[in-house]
Parts: C-alpha cells; sequence; structure tokens
C-alpha cells in the first residue's frame, strides 16, 4: 500500500488548498497509484525524464530520490541521464549529475519505501531471476569466510522454494534489516518476519522466503559452510499460498 501524500497539503494547504489536495489526492493519490498500468517505478523514470528535459531541478532531486524508493539504481539513472544529454542538452546533465551525486551517496534516507541505507541495495538479481516472482536486488558485502549477501524484494517478491543441501553442517541464515516479509518451510505454518528477526535454516529443509505483499523486505543472506553445500531450486510459491498468507 503507497503511503497517503501530504506534501501539498503541509506546504500550500493554507495558500492553495485546492492545488494541495489536486496534488496529494489526484496525482499522487490515483495517477501514480495505477500499478496495473505503469509501475511506480516506470513513473519515476517517466517524469525524471521530463523534469531533466524542462532544467526543473528543484523537482528533479525530489524524484530522483523517488526513483530511488522505487529501485532505480544508481547506474540507471546516471545512463538515462548520459542517454538525455544528447536530446536535451549537455549542460543538463552537468547540473543533474552533483544531483544524483547527493541523493545515492550522502546517506540520503531515501532507500525504497523507507529501507535501511546500511548495505547498498546492489543490482537486479537478473542472475537468479528465474527462481523468483517479482524484482529482487543482490548485493554482494563479502565472499570470504562466511559468504553474505544483502537480499532486497519488492513488495509481493518472494523466492521459489528451494533446499541447502550439504553432506555435513551447511544452511543458511536470514537477519532480517528492515520491511517486512515472510518465511515457511514445507509442511509448516508460515512465519512473519519484521527488522531484526532471525531465521536459522538447517541444511536440507525446504523452504521460501520474501516480502509482504504491501512492504518492501530486506535481509542478510549468511551462507552456512558445509561439505558439498549446494542449492536445489524448486517449484514456485503459487499465489494461492502467498496470497492466503
Amino acid at each position: 500500500m503507497a503511503e497517503k501524500q501530504t506534501a501539498g497539503r503541509n506546504m500550500l494547504g493554507d495558500l492553495a488548498p485546492e492545488f494541495a489536495r489536486l496534488n496529494d489526492d489526484v496525482l499522487f493519490g490515483e495517477i501514480w497509484a495505477r500499478e496495473a498500468e505503469l509501475s511506480a517505478r516506470d513513473r519515476s523514470l517517466i517524469t525524471i525524464s521530463a523534469l531533466f528535459s524542462a532544467g526543473q531541478y528543484e523537482q528533479l532531486r525530489y524524484h530522483i530520490a523517488n526513483g530511488k524508493k522505487h529501485g532505480i539504481t544508481k547506474q540507471e539513472i546516471v545512463e538515462v541521464v548520459t542517454q538525455l544529454a544528447f536530446y536535451c542538452g549537455w549542460p543538463k546533465a552537468w547540473s543533474t549529475f552533483p544531483i544524483i551525486r547527493e541523493v545515492y551517496e550522502s546517506g540520503d534516507s531515501s532507500a525504497p519505501n523507507g529501507l535501511s541505507d546500511i548495505f547498498p541495495l546492489g543490482e537486479k538479481n537478473d542472475a537468479y531471476a528465474q527462481y523468483f516472482i517479482g524484482q529482487s536486488y543482490l548485493a554482494p558485502l563479502t565472499t570470504q569466510q562466511v559468504p553474505t549477501f544483502n537480499v532486497t524484494f519488492e513488495p509481493g517478491c518472494r523466492n521459489n522454494w528451494h533446499i541447502h543441501h550439504a553432506s555435513s553442517n551447511g544452511g543458511q541464515m536470514l537477519i532480517c534489516i528492515s520491511g517486512r516479509g515472510w518465511y515457511q518451510e514445507w509442511g509448516k505454518e508460515p512465519r512473519a518476519l519484521k527488522a531484526g528477526d532471525v531465521v536459522n535454516i538447517p541444511a536440507g529443509v525446504k523452504h521460501w522466503h520474501g516480502a509482504a505483499k504491501d512492504s518492501w523486505f530486506q535481509h542478510l543472506a549468511i551462507e552456512v559452510p558445509g561439505t558439498d553445500a549446494h542449492a536445489e531450486w524448486c517449484e514456485p510459491v503459487t499465489d494461492e499460498i502467498y496470497n492466503a498468507l
């Protein structure tokens, strides 16, 4: 569920109440909420491109931060600006890159929908996309000693049922950072997850994990060292199972 927009009323409610209402309830409450036609991420890219073309840098900064909330990576927005520079003006790119740097590198609190900025969002998890329903992002934190990854799920995103095999030791640990999500083992009731929760997954246990329908979700995935360790990916989590949560 999208946050209710109040910026118009907060800033202009006393001066232009009707404009504030249209801004909060129609533009953001209806147009931006029409996920069936275009995702919020797509709308952010369109809006950023339009504001860049018009040279509206004050609004541009807000919408670059908003795009970050909707999962647009720094590399993607840099590529968008590079492309637009040839069509809309080279000086505009020079004016926009410092805004991008500020939003993505200054500890700005605009991670997707309030997610933690402690660890990087990472890139789209394309290498494992076939094992996920919805969009996820992967940021390797370390591949030495105990491999650890920051995994981020968009609302509704979850991975397939899977098993971490090992002839001895092995398994996985999840440390939840922010947002809300779910974890379920085969044949057991699902477990709701929130920041601070820890899930210990022994080797050989069939399970899945992912975001709640209306919330981003982020956890550290820690690969427990084991002998002959490997993952087996199984069937997707059906809509019937997921929608019943």
